[in-house]
């Protein structure tokens, strides 16, 4: 069949599946976008990708991103700063972006992701300079070929009025919520196997009142749309929301509707165990950011804890300023990594890190169609040459993902279709964007 796709004869395949199965000499059958079946032995009559010595793996799943930072990493002045400090240095300079700095930057982002085996992705949007909106960066996935989660953020509280943000970088509440019902509308697609899905996003608890807070989360539950937001970051985090709020954050989210299935957070690296607590019963989801949260020494988040309590955690590369990188699976090695420094070499091992980067973020982001490779499941899909140089010598192959490499795909499908062959972008030229993009942060810069 024309529509067919068989990766064949696979060192691993890494199914997700319930039984958590990795089948040696595996193949995976993709027919019309969805996995039509997993084993050995398997036959087709259309296109045949050989993947000896490889393993397979369920696309990888980006939980948090902004993905207009990819034009301003390495910057001066932010390099060393704290979060606040940080954002400080930054903002006058996302207030020069418009509609081509969204579009390219979103693009170098979004192929950056999938380089890295990545096959969804979140994004968090939170400000629209220029003119810019968040169509702009839908039709960047729509080239590039990932299947988006974008979020629309915002900001209505400025410095004139006790925030972080620049006042030109703020909205009206009253125009956040109508553009809110605007995208949700015409890019938001409840179906199975959908390519969009939009959700509503105000940034933060320090750069929007409690009343924009409390009305996306009613909208979000009329429109059928989850909810993203930033939460207990740091102890700078924690400390305003105690001034302000005279609670912690997760208080904070709770009395504001936002705890649920139907919710994620970022970042949540000083939640205690009552937050904890409320956040598995409530069903609520963690974005697990942990090379931003060392670029900014904002800690170790308690993952460890999360797991075990039933919290749903998934993992997210931040936005590429405060990372500054955007690879995926890194991000996996990462987040192992520092549960071991955190609580011992036993904390987490290779195939709960991949569990989290795969199967996880799914569930964060509410899909139950992907995450693994089961029959009916989206054809999601990333295929790792473990021949090279970097897992050379390796014993268990499915383990060397994570503790050897490699850190680049060799071939990625979504929906069925390729994204990535031979470790190159098939859907945009990529070196003309990346061209592109330096042009834009140059001007930028000048």
């Amino acid at each position: 069949m024309q529509n067919e796709v068989l990766i064949r004869g696979a060192a691993a395949v890494v199914t997700m599946d319930d039984a958590r199965r990795e089948i040696a000499g595996g193949d995976v059958l993709i027919r019309g976008g969805v996995i039509a079946a997993v084993g050995q032995g398997l036959a087709t009559s259309g296109a045949v990708v050989e993947a000896a010595g490889c393993v397979v793996t369920p696309g990888l799943v980006n939980t948090h991103h902004h993905l207009y930072q990819t034009l301003t990493r390495a910057v001066p002045g932010g390099q060393d700063a704290l979060l606040f400090g940080w954002l400080k240095t930054l903002y006058p300079i996302w207030a020069r972006f418009g509609p081509e700095e969204m579009f390219v930057s979103a693009q170098v982002g979004l192929a950056e992701l999938a380089l890295s085996g990545c096959s969804l992705t979140s994004d968090h949007l939170y400000l629209f300079p220029g003119g810019a909106r968040l169509d702009d960066t839908i039709a960047a996935a729509g080239e590039v070929g990932l299947r988006f989660h974008p979020t629309r953020g915002a900001m209505s509280i400025g410095e004139s009025a006790g925030g972080l943000p620049p006042d030109s970088l703020v909205e009206r509440e009253a125009a956040i919520l109508e553009d809110c019902i605007r995208v949700v509308d015409a890019f938001h697609d409840p179906a199975e196997g959908a390519m969009v899905r939009v959700g509503l996003a105000p940034c933060s608890p320090f750069s929007v009142s409690r009343d924009l807070m409390r009305e996306a989360a009613l909208l979000a539950r009329d429109k059928g749309v989850m909810l993203h937001t930033h939460l207990a970051e740091n102890d700078e985090d924690i400390a305003y929301s105690l001034a302000q709020f005279g609670c912690r954050p997760g208080q904070y989210a709770e009395d504001l509707g936002w705890t649920g299935n139907d919710v994620w957070h970022a970042h949540c690296v000083k939640l205690d165990g009552s937050e904890i607590d409320l956040f598995a019963r409530s069903g609520t989801g963690v974005a697990h950011c942990p090379c931003s949260n060392c670029r900014l020494g904002s800690g170790i988040a308690p993952v460890r804890a999360m797991r075990d309590r039933g919290v749903k955690v998934g993992l997210g590369v931040d936005g590429s300023a405060s990372n500054d990188a955007g690879n995926l699976v890194g991000e996996a090695r990462i987040a192992m990594l520092l549960q071991r420094v955190a609580r011992g070499a036993d904390a987490m091992g290779v195939r709960e890190a991949l569990e989290i980067a795969t199967l996880g973020g799914a569930r964060v982001l509410g899909r139950s169609d992907c995450g693994s490779l089961e029959v009916g499941k989206r054809a999601d899909v990333a295929i790792w040459d473990m021949t090279g140089v970097e897992s050379a010598g390796a014993w268990d192959p499915v383990a060397a993902l994570l503790l050897c490499g490699p850190t680049r795909v060799r071939d990625l499908f979504v929906e069925g279709k390729q994204v990535v062959r031979d470790g190159q972008m098939v859907t945009i030229d990529l070196a003309r964007v990346v061209e592109r993009q330096n042009r834009l942060a140059a001007r930028l810069m000048g």
